[in-house]
């Protein structure tokens, strides 16, 4: 995950599964990208392994406030499950180290499903040749033909938004009628590195402007869901970039649209995503570290957290109830018992 202090735990999606995970006495460890390492060819990590408390404090605030850690080397093969929420973008690295334990650890999000899904191409991948979900998507680091798009584009307006963003971050609408100007932002967007940055330019949808919805979906299913509202004046819903959340009740269309890419998200291995919807089309779908439980939580007064930690829990179970546990693999999970 991100570093533990970056965390706020006011609004932190990732604390409320620590915390969940704690409360069930699991022996928890914590690791960035960048404490991952190999010793005699063992995929491990540096981790900070909560220290157990005889009472867990109920108010997130204050677990956040009192975890104490002890600092460990551990191999990731010992562990039951990895539970991947590190921010984009993506470090391959990282996948690279848990190549090696994939076998042994469920990983969730499946790495592999995390290679093919992490940009915003993964959209365009879903069954929807009609584009009744997923709206017209143009990407290109070519100047010309991005701006023959908005020329040819049958709307007055587009989304444009660099390839690898997240939080909202370089969200714009573009007009036609601003085209003059329009090779210039595409210089910057593109331009700000050697190689050039890939541009999306996407289909504005009717209704942007009054906001989307962030749709967590679990196992191919509906989770919970939010409706997200732009600050005044601004085109980018996330809450992030000063939008405010309401409660929201989905639509059959939206419900649809969950059914159509439910069963693909579990065949690529993404168990625990995040979709962003605005009027009943797929914006994008965020499978590194989604957000979205607590303020879920609070609008409808549930804990979204116990159902993914539920989910973990039972395809751990399974998947050890079917496995012959290696004098290696047992070697390793009494390293962490031992914590």
């Amino acid at each position: 995950m991100y570093p533990w202090e970056r965390v706020d735990p006011e609004t932190d999606s990732t604390i409320r599964m620590i915390h969940e995970c704690v409360s069930r006495g699991h022996t928890v460890a914590l690791a960035t990208v960048h404490n991952l390492t190999m010793r005699e060819s063992t995929a491990m990590a540096f981790c900070n392994v909560f220290i157990r408390e005889s009472v867990v404090p109920s108010k997130i605030t204050t677990f956040y406030k009192n975890t104490r850690f002890r600092k460990v080397k551990l191999p990731l093969g010992g562990f039951d499950a990895i539970i991947m929420r590190s921010n984009p973008p993506l470090n391959v690295t990282a996948l690279n180290f848990l190549d090696s334990v994939r076998d042994d650890v469920f990983i969730m999000n499946d790495i592999d499903g995390l290679r093919i899904a992490n940009n915003k191409l993964y959209t365009s991948s879903f069954d929807d040749p009609e584009n009744k979900y997923i709206p017209k998507t143009y990407v290109s680091k070519t100047p010309d033909y991005l701006e023959s798009v908005l020329r040819d584009s049958a709307t007055d307006k587009m989304i444009m938004k660099p390839l690898d963003g997240y939080g909202g971050h370089g969200v714009i609408m573009v007009e036609k009628k601003a085209q003059a100007s329009f090779r210039s932002l595409l210089d910057f967007y593109i331009n700000t590195t050697k190689e050039g940055n890939y541009v999306i330019l996407q289909e504005y949808v009717e209704g942007a402007e009054l906001g989307d919805v962030r749709i967590l979906m679990l196992n191919g299913q509906v989770l919970g869901a939010m409706k997200r509202i732009p600050a005044v004046g601004d085109v980018r819903s996330n809450v992030h970039a000063g939008g405010s959340v309401v409660k929201h009740v989905l639509t059959k269309t939206e419900k649809d649209l969950c059914d159509l890419i439910g069963p693909k998200l579990v065949r690529d291995g993404l168990y625990f995503v995040g979709i962003d919807v605005i009027g009943g089309k797929l914006i994008e779908v965020n499978v590194l570290s989604p957000g979205g439980i607590m303020r879920i939580n609070k609008l409808n007064r549930v804990k979204l957290q116990t159902k993914v930690i539920d989910f973990v829990e039972l395809v751990v179970k399974t998947k050890n109830s079917r496995q012959y546990v290696q004098a290696r693999k047992t070697e390793f999970s009494t390293a962490i018992d031992n914590v």
